[in-house]
């Protein structure tokens, strides 16, 4: 267990800190370290109190210099007040981002205290490849529409006259459906960023889930002669933001319109405290090695196209209402996702 000297009231406070923490002394030693940062550091928190903080940030650099003699950060610069985060590692070569804040008295004074932040890089890394992936995907599904756009407003723009009213009207069609295709890109991108930036907003009221379903299953119901069918009980009053139903309803449906060859059957049942909405398609199913995986960003099966957000997206709107999201295989053939939607009114 972390160990603080003297009295610490904000010891709580600092156990719950995300990134990790050591404090150190007038006297050179650590006074404080918590949990995340002497699991950063590998070490054992109550050993690491009253040791030299240089031992404590047993760090070097790829050059091969430690941490302290580089940092210096009570003999150093008396100007100082801050050291800039710098990547350093471990002897195992875990790269750890390492930043302190230098306490004076006043200006130019002593050092009284030096507090060190770390953060572990990997996290870092995360989030560069998935602004990476996120940069390529983006990149390539714009591509194509704005190539289609582009395109024909460009040949229109140049030779109007050559075309017929009809030819004219195609052109403009496929324009106008390309658009759409980088609308719906946009607004995907800007769900997403709601998502992970936990500012997605719920406008949730009394709704009709059998009729919403019945509404989007024939407005995307195929022209193949495949039938989407639909199976609903009695259900309780279910609150919800009627477009981000709409949302994930019509990207699950889809989903199973297109990885499955037979017809979709929607089922609609109660649960004790949630309507549960199965969607069950005939195709050839989701391996279970992958299930933990398909609700995560970009993910996509074989040389599917698309930016790979949809069931991100799914998951994100659905635990938004306080649902859940699940996949299964089927008995026959398949897959079958689950969503449920907690019934009454939120805050009951």
């Amino acid at each position: 267990m972390p160990v603080s000297a003297g009295d610490h009231r904000g010891f709580a406070a600092f156990e719950l800190l995300p990134d990790g923490v050591v404090v150190a002394g007038a006297d050179q030693t650590v006074a404080a370290i918590n949990a995340a940062a002497a699991s950063i550091l590998q070490t054992d928190a109550a050993e690491a109190v009253g040791s030299h903080l240089g031992d404590v940030l047993a760090l070097e650099d790829l050059h091969g210099s430690d941490w302290w003699s580089f940092a210096r950060p009570y003999d150093g610069l008396a100007s100082r007040s801050l050291l800039l985060e710098r990547a350093w590692f471990l002897a195992d070569g875990t790269e750890v981002l390492v930043t302190a804040k230098l306490n004076r008295s006043r200006p130019r004074a002593p050092v009284e205290s030096v507090v060190v932040s770390l953060r572990d890089a990997r996290a870092r890394a995360r989030a560069d490849r998935e602004r990476s992936d996120l940069v390529a995907t983006v990149a390539h599904e714009l591509r194509s529409p704005l190539t289609g756009v582009k395109g024909f407003t460009a040949t229109l723009l140049a030779k109007w006259e050559r075309f017929s009213e009809n030819q004219r009207l195609l052109m403009l069609q496929t324009v106008e459906a390309d658009a759409d295709r980088l609308s719906r890109l946009i607004a995907e991108l800007l769900d997403v960023a709601r998502i992970d930036s936990g500012r997605l907003q719920l406008l949730r009221r009394p709704f009709d889930l059998v009729a919403a379903v019945n509404h989007i299953a024939n407005r995307l119901d195929p022209a193949d002669g495949r039938v989407i069918k639909i199976e609903a009980d009695q259900l309780p009053e279910t609150w919800v933001d009627p477009d981000k139903f709409d949302q994930v309803m019509s990207n699950l449906i889809e989903n199973a319109l297109r990885h499955g060859d037979g017809p979709v059957r929607v089922t609609l049942r109660p649960l004790p405290d949630a309507v549960e909405i199965e969607v069950h398609d005939q195709g050839q199913g989701i391996d279970e090695s992958a299930r933990s995986r398909i609700f995560t960003k970009f993910w996509r099966t074989g040389n599917a196209s698309g930016t790979g957000l949809g069931l991100f997206i799914v998951k994100g709107l659905v635990e938004a209402h306080g649902g859940t999201v699940r996949v299964a295989d089927s008995s026959d053939a398949g897959a079958r996702m689950f969503v449920t939607f907690p019934v009454g009114e939120p805050g009951d």
